[in-house]
């Protein structure tokens, strides 16, 4: 278990710093950072995520779930600045970044044949 966590924690952070070379407004100082990132990402998305879901139900369930996306933003936005040496140019890149965040996990995942934590 505990060995799935750190693959999961190394994936995360190659994935954010593979994010940060792309054009989408994410600025890594380096991978050390981006290992710090997807610590704090992680324990946003354990700890307040829950409870951003739960007080933005009703509106989730009136955008049809797209309020998650926003949810994400907010989540994407405190690690930023939470983390020194992690920075967002703007709100697009809040909110365009985690959808990234998610495609390129999801190839790591695949390619290493290891389930996806979370």
């Amino acid at each position: 278990m505990l060995t799935q966590l750190l693959v999961t924690w190394v994936v995360n952070g190659l994935s954010l710093w593979l994010i940060s070379k792309l054009p989408l407004g994410v600025t890594l100082d380096g991978f050390g950072t981006a290992l710090w990132t997807a610590l704090a990402l992680g324990l946003l998305n354990a700890l307040v995520r829950p409870i951003l879901w739960l007080l933005s139900l009703p509106l989730t369930i009136l955008t049809l779930g797209l309020f998650t996306f926003v949810i994400n933003a907010i989540i994407f936005g405190l690690a930023a600045s939470l983390v020194e040496g992690f920075k967002l140019k703007n709100w697009l890149s809040a909110l365009i970044a985690p959808i990234v965040l998610g495609l390129i996990n999801s190839v790591l995942f695949q390619v290493l044949q290891t389930p996806a934590a979370g």
